[in-house]
């Protein structure tokens, strides 16, 4: 959702992205992966709210503002606004403000999300004549994440991420996440990972839940194993989403530590997600749906 206010206030949803499946196919000279995955995204996110000032800044609040702090230099939503104003010559500034709703480092774009969420809203705020492919392009800069951040909708991501194929078939469905408080370092996993690269496999689209769950079975998260040696909370958390009635698929989103759980529908998602949170009180536990598209 973007919307503006009579006070000139632009405010962005910026949501969750969830990777429904993650292969590691190969790695360049420069040290970066390749990798290919399926992106979704999700009703529950952050928010970013903008509006006019004579320099840029960022204040923080919500569930989770205490992992950040607003004047570090290497908060990627204070790096995107740099950016972005750095190259079209700005000389005036934003006011951002960021409910912090999601955890941190916690394999579900957050970050990436929040940027993207106000480099779309700095666009509007400074009147910028940018096409989406030149912010794509200003976001991959910042991380191979910004990029399909930055389109919000159900896509197929490769390469270090630039690469974006927009996935129109896709069924209605819920999700269940859980995060059990643990946060986990994308670099570390990275560094950590030994695994066998992925061979490089097409994805064709499917409109009925039952197919959904069938072509993702066939694929993995090439992550997971690494990133449960980092973080064994990861672990547990599948097996209550596996155990759960009613989820036909349990598997960690990105790097950690998020896992998801796969659903027909909200009911049966929102069940799961009260029995899971009753049972481990400390965990962050949300019932959410897949965005169709990025709706704006």
């Amino acid at each position: 959702m973007t919307a503006e206010d009579g006070n000139g206030i632009i405010t962005v949803d910026a949501h969750a992205k969830i990777n429904l499946f993650l292969h590691i196919t190969g790695k360049r000279r420069d040290g970066y992966h390749l990798l290919e995955s399926l992106a979704v995204f999700t009703e529950c996110g952050d928010r970013i709210s903008v509006q006019p000032s004579d320099t840029i800044s960022l204040s923080i609040s919500g569930q989770f503002s205490n992992g950040l702090v607003a004047n570090d230099r290497d908060n990627l939503v204070l790096r995107a606004a740099n950016l972005l104003a750095h190259t079209f010559d700005r000389r005036d500034g934003a006011e951002i403000h960021l409910e912090k709703n999601l955890p941190v480092s916690s394999g579900i774009g957050g970050g990436s999300a929040d940027a993207a969420a106000s480099l779309r809203a700095l666009v509007t705020i400074w009147n910028l004549d940018i096409d989406a492919g030149g912010l794509a392009e200003i976001g991959l800069a910042l991380g191979a994440d910004l990029p399909v951040c930055l389109y919000g909708g159900p896509a197929l991501m490769s390469g270090i991420g630039e690469t974006i194929d927009p996935v129109s078939r896709l069924p209605d469905c819920a999700l269940v996440l859980v995060n059990a408080g643990e946060p986990v370092s994308t670099l570390q996993v990275f560094d950590q990972w030994a695994g066998e690269f992925s061979p490089s496999r097409s994805w064709r689209g499917t409109a009925s839940y039952e197919g959904l769950v069938a072509a993702l079975a066939a694929r993995r998260n090439d992550l997971s194993d690494t990133a449960i040696g980092i973080s064994p909370a990861i672990g547990e958390a599948l097996g209550f989403l596996g155990q759960s009635v009613g989820c036909d698929l349990a598997r960690l989103s990105g790097s950690g530590g998020t896992c998801f759980g796969l659903y027909r529908d909200m009911p049966a998602a929102r069940s799961a997600a009260a029995e899971i949170s009753e049972q481990n009180p400390d965990w962050w536990v949300v019932a959410t749906e897949v965005r169709a598209a990025n709706v704006p």
